[in-house]
């Protein structure tokens, strides 16, 4: 057939290639536009369905809630995503009151539409930037073509877009900063016009979007700031241009790539903050100086002293993310672990038993004396309102962290041994200086061993009530398991003053929101029961994901890419190497190059190609070094990478081999074949597949009578 396949607002269509010599099968037409129905289609059709809570919906759904009550949460992702779904659901007429606890909740009333619609719609987004990235790059239609025919069949890349989830919105963003990065590129020819002032800003927006969704955003950061610093060191290279106009290139990108983007992400945050005012789920992830700023939170608008003295009573958190309090009770150690002393532990709710009363080591404070501060590197004794006991430690070993030293409540009426005595020490202090309530990150040094108290955050048997493990670490590193920060604060003898002076800096905030959800990341471990992958099985599609339903006459929903399109992606990926690593050898041995066509297929394969096959690569490799849990789903944005060079290579190598048929007949109809082949063969794999995206009730895949049946190509695959 000479012809190629493409379509319009009526459907596909073949339409015939025109007659001529090499160029007109290297650079197709590229004015035209595939129609909005089918990548808008494939991902709107049947969205209401299922009409209960799916997968992580559970999670994003709940947190789009949270926005529209204003009650603050904590996430281990930057907020835009969340904000983005929230602001949907409230645009939509959703009140925020279905509770999303577990999937398999029913929406009932709830309407949820709105919520699901925005996701389909930019998960449906992907597919014309991609076409449109892969068109710039290659200047093929057939190669855009099929690309996005790729997303549109995928079964993967569909069920991902149809659901509450943050995936559509990072991708879209992603997609967004690559499409941008390639079209400025297209005007290097002519820069600082009006388009390329467009497209560089539009990419640093869109870095901004990429990163406020997920921190895995920043690896579309690198990608783009590799390419920035290819464009700037061939800028330097260029005699022709002044260092003048040289530093306004650099300051051009440094405006619009650092510095707008910098400050499209502070600005989601402090949003963030703004609307979350309420007391919620998520304050006790944070200090007690930012809960002091929630309404609700019991330090809201309260007034206590600034400065710690002796014979305060206080309350002591732990900074490591949900430490707890500082906390002891009556209970005794069992036999067998440790001294049989009274339990020392850590509490994660408010309590009598968690407060403390702070003495001199030495002796007991005198309530007739004057006011006496307590300085950093002082040595205190630290005795338990409720029981009168000390906080101590010796050499016992800890109950469940071994060659931690057990911390426990000794002493009767205060009266204890050497063993009680704590030197105080506030971080980045000097000796002398005053310690505050709720600012000062203070550490708690034994004074007999030299271990420093800390919240191992191992929760104890029932002997221990479930509560947090309290030791004495003898490994000196200032972590937060092993520092603490006064919270409550009584002493009748000391002035109160307002905790709205204690407010941190929204700069101190945004720092400690970070650092809260860095450790939250890297704590992430895999629940019971919990499907996880590796990385290595994600290229492979080895395994998918359950969204929705278990047994026969649930509705079925279950995330795994469309077998063909994720198998010739891996397939490409090794021939593009092959060809890209040929191509360059060859250019570089001045290898004569026989058909018009060929220097510029080289520039597709060498530049296009690799700026796609980098992508790849930033976004995938990455995820073999990370300690934290993984699942399938991560892998989708470098899937899209992967479908781009899928598009571009296959494209490049059939106009390559048909340059060697004769006549141009011959050679049209081997091009426009093999991309036919390749888009039929992918159609037909989702016509199999596509159940998957769109749900199944009945017959399990390994009943004859299923549908599925005969699908379950790998022993892995759960449906």
């Amino acid at each position: 057939f000479p012809c190629y396949l493409s379509w319009g607002g009526e459907g596909f269509m073949l339409k015939p290639m025109r007659r001529g010599p090499c160029p007109q099968i290297c650079a197709q037409d590229t004015q035209t536009q595939p129609g909005f129905e089918l990548y808008f289609a494939s991902r709107f059709h049947r969205l209401p369905e299922p009409p209960h809570v799916c997968w992580d919906e559970t999670h994003f759904g709940k947190m789009g809630s949270y926005y529209i009550n204003r009650t603050f949460f904590f996430d281990v992702h930057p907020p835009l995503g969340k904000m983005l779904i929230g602001l949907a659901g409230y645009l939509s007429g959703y009140d925020g009151t279905f509770p999303f606890q577990k999937p398999g909740d029913r929406y009932e009333q709830h309407n949820y539409m709105g919520m699901r619609g925005f996701c389909a719609f930019l998960g449906s987004c992907l597919v014309p930037f991609a076409y449109l990235t892969v068109l710039e790059l290659s200047k093929s239609l057939p190669a855009a073509l099929l690309t996005a025919c790729i997303l549109i069949f995928d079964t993967g890349c569909i069920t991902l877009s149809q659901y509450i989830l943050l995936d559509p919105i990072l991708m879209f963003f992603l997609m967004g900063a690559v499409l941008s990065m390639v079209k400025c590129n297209a005007c290097a020819d002519r820069p600082f016009s009006a388009s390329w002032w467009f497209w560089l800003s539009l990419t640093g927006v869109n870095l901004a979007g990429a990163m406020g969704v997920k921190f895995v955003g920043l690896f579309v950061v690198l990608l783009v700031g590799l390419n920035t610093i290819y464009d700037l060191w061939d800028l330097l290279g260029n005699l022709s241009l002044s260092l003048v106009m040289f530093g306004k290139h650099l300051l051009a990108r440094v405006l619009c790539l650092i510095l707008l983007p910098l400050a499209l992400y502070t600005a989601m945050f402090a949003v963030h903050f703004t609307v979350l005012n309420k007391s919620g789920p998520g304050d006790g992830f944070f200090s007690s100086a930012f809960q002091s700023q929630l309404i609700g939170n019991n330090l809201h608008n309260v007034s206590i002293p600034e400065h710690l003295a002796y014979g305060s009573v206080v309350t002591m958190k732990n900074l490591r993310m949900a430490g707890g309090y500082l906390h002891s009770h009556w209970h005794l150690y069992p036999e067998g672990v440790g001294a049989r002393q009274q339990q020392v532990t850590a509490y994660l709710h408010k309590d009598l038993n968690n407060l403390w009363i702070i003495k001199k080591h030495d002796s007991d404070t005198d309530p007739s004396s004057p006011v006496e501060f307590v300085r950093h590197g002082d040595i205190i004794r630290l005795e338990h309102k409720e029981t009168s006991r000390n906080l101590h430690s010796h050499q016992h070993e800890a109950p469940l962290t071994r060659k931690h030293f057990q911390v426990t409540g000794y002493g009767i009426n205060g009266t204890g041994d050497s063993n009680d005595f704590w030197r105080i020490e506030v971080v980045g202090r000097k000796p002398g200086k005053l310690i505050k309530v709720l600012r000062s990150q203070v550490r708690l040094t034994h004074v007999a061993t030299g271990c420093l108290l800390g919240s191992s955050g191992k929760t104890l048997p029932k002997w221990g009530w479930e509560q947090v493990e309290v030791t004495c670490t003898p490994y000196l590193k200032d972590t937060p398991n092993s520092l603490w920060n006064f919270e409550d604060h009584i002493n009748p003898k000391l002035p109160n003053i307002s905790l709205d002076v204690l407010k941190p800096s929204f700069a101190e905030i945004l720092l400690e929101s970070h650092m809260v959800m860095i450790r939250g990341n890297s704590g992430l471990k895999p629940k019971d029961n919990e499907v996880t992958s590796k990385p290595w099985h994600w290229p492979i599609n080895y395994q998918g994901l359950r969204f929705s339903g278990v047994n026969e006459t649930d509705y079925r929903v279950y995330l795994l890419g469309n077998p063909v399109v994720w198998w010739l992606n891996l397939f490409t990926i090794g021939l593009y190497l092959l060809t890209a690593i040929s191509t360059a050898v060859a250019l570089k041995r001045g290898v004569q190059l026989l058909f018009v066509c060929v220097p510029e297929l080289s520039r597709v394969v060498l530049h296009g190609g690799g700026q796609i096959a980098l992508g790849w690569l930033l976004h995938y490799l990455p995820f073999f070094m990370m300690g934290r849990v993984l699942y399938f789903h991560h892998y989708f944005p470098a899937m899209l990478f992967s479908s781009m060079l899928t598009g571009i290579t296959w494209d490049t190598l059939l106009k390559f081999f048909a340059r060697f048929l004769s006549p141009s007949t011959a050679a049209r109809r081997v091009y426009g074949g093999g991309i036919l082949a390749l888009v039929l063969l992918i159609v037909y794999s989702f016509y199999l597949f596509h159940p998957l995206s769109y749900g199944m009730i009945g017959p399990m895949a390994s009943d004859p009578s299923s549908p599925m049946a005969g699908l379950r190509w790998m022993d892995s695959w759960e449906f």
